[in-house]
């Protein structure tokens, strides 16, 4: 039996292609099929397809968040064997040439007839039935020596297999683990470069944690003072996320899973210890930009921890700090959507005084669900972009510090780039390189005034190789030169 996933942004989506594969399983006589699962954002596939590990996947392609080829081209490099069956709204050809190496057997475009999804799901059947055994020495060694091996002690001959396979020259190593919570590969990403300055590394990202494997002839308090420094600039450059580490001891080669043991028990004690008025200012954070972004499921999902967790240390009761906590939230929230206390002509959709007035949870949540979707619909109306146009802006927001260009945040959003052109000029009243200068000189700015870097580094950080460039646009965007606002 082969395990699928189905991810798409739309319900009714869902729901037909479960009902049809279980139609496909029962004509069949047998079911070659079993559901795994369903997500409906790129950040759940991504996670739901760890988790399982299916045989086939139907993925659209315009999912919130990381877009469905995206999803593909991260996992395809685990997972070489699995095939995929593309889905959209609408005919993209120029796409379906991008998924030939991803493992797609199939093009669908919605609405998809039953007739037309059975065939996806034979031709998908075959070519599962059609592939060669596994050779789990030989395929992806090293996502597979990080992913499995490390886990458990390990032969002699496993070792030596895996160190010439993998160009290990140290009989010892030690385990790093990093879980962050946002942007979790880009963040791993950086760590591996500053750490492969030093050492000889090997990383991967699982269900949003990554593991390095140090392999060096290297004490463990030693190694700890360098990743420390390299922790340091980590924070400086991810300001506002929130991520924890832990490492383990150094040990040989068919041991190694005893430093995989000890930096997972660190990093759950460094979760742990992280303060819960911490944790909860940066699920604010995070809240206002998603509700600024109008990510509907974003918002949602990040408002209910946050009211969980306010609740929590009151017995689950809706107390009164609690409804203290909440009625802060609420006209916070309220003034990001409307500006009402800032404009003191606005008038405002509700006044977040009423929470104070709530008698129990059961009211507090039918209040809340009420109101918080009236916030989602005033984000929604103030934001007011095209679909193409906020994958282009959430691709900058997340990699702004690399060297990305208006073809880059095009090929994000899955448009040309004279689309996208248009689209920031209509909607934002700038340019794509504008905007782009804005938001990288706004964050180094920030950077200058609440970290101790100096103009070099903050330039780095931010996306600039020119230090001088980079103090010329500073003092044209902002009127002082870096030196003056780190002062």
């Amino acid at each position: 039996m082969f395990g699928v996933v189905i991810v798409d942004d739309e319900e009714p989506v869902l729901d037909s292609y479960e009902f049809m594969l279980n139609a496909f399983q029962e004509e069949g006589g047998g079911p070659p099929f079993c559901l795994a699962g369903k997500a409906r954002t790129g950040y759940q596939a991504l996670q739901l397809i760890y988790e399982t590990e299916p045989d086939l996947v139907f993925m659209d392609i315009n999912i919130p968040g990381i877009d469905g080829l995206s999803v593909l081209e991260e996992v395809h490099k685990k997972f070489p064997r699995m095939v995929c069956v593309l889905s959209t709204a609408y005919e993209r050809f120029d796409l379906a040439r991008r998924a030939i190496p991803l493992g797609v057997s199939d093009y669908l475009v919605k609405p998809v007839s039953r007739r037309t999804f059975f065939t996806a799901l034979e031709n998908a059947l075959a070519l599962l039935r059609s592939r060669p055994e596994e050779d789990p020495a030989a395929a992806e060694p090293g996502v597979r020596f990080l992913q499995k091996e490390i886990w458990a002690a390990m032969s002699e001959e496993s070792w030596e297999r895996y160190r010439q396979t993998l160009s290990l020259s140290s009989g010892q190593g030690l385990v790093l683990m990093v879980e962050c919570e946002k942007d979790t590969n880009r963040f791993c990403e950086r760590a591996c470069e500053k750490l492969s300055y030093r050492y000889r590394c090997l990383y991967d990202v699982m269900l949003n944690r990554g593991l390095f494997l140090i392999s060096e002839n290297v004490e463990s308090a030693e190694f700890r003072r360098s990743w420390e420094e390299c922790a340091a600039a980590l924070s400086r450059e991810f300001n506002g996320a929130l991520w924890y580490w832990g490492a383990g001891g150094l040990y040989r080669g068919p041991e190694l899973y005893r430093s995989c043991a000890e930096a997972l028990a660190e990093l759950e004690k460094r979760r742990g210890e992280t303060g819960i008025e911490e944790r909860q200012r940066l699920r604010i954070i995070a809240l206002r930009e998603k509700l600024a972004a109008a990510d509907r499921e974003g918002s949602r999902a990040l408002f209910t921890g946050i009211w969980e967790a306010a609740v929590s240390p009151f017995g689950g009761e809706f107390s009164t700090g609690a409804k203290t906590a909440m009625n802060g939230l609420f006209t916070l929230l309220v003034d990001d959507v409307t500006g009402a206390w800032k404009n003191p002509g606005s008038s405002l959709p509700f006044n977040p005084a009423e929470i104070m007035e709530i008698a129990g949870v059961d009211e507090w949540k039918r209040w809340a669900e009420l109101h918080f979707e009236k916030l989602l619909v005033l984000a929604a109306e103030r934001r007011s972009v095209p679909p193409a146009l906020e994958k282009a802006l959430s691709f900058v927001r997340e990699h702004y510090a690399e060297g990305i260009q208006l073809g880059d945040a095009a090929e994000a959003a899955l448009v040309s780039s004279a689309h996208l052109s248009r689209l920031f000029t209509e909607h934002l009243k700038t340019g794509f390189t504008d905007y782009l200068t804005a938001l990288r000189i706004g964050a180094a700015e920030k950077l200058l005034k609440e970290a101790p870097v100096s103009v070099k580094e903050a330039a780095f950080a931010v996306g600039y190789q020119d230090p001088n460039y980079f103090s010329k646009t500073f003092k044209r965007i902002t009127g002082r030169l870096p030196r003056e606002v780190s002062q």
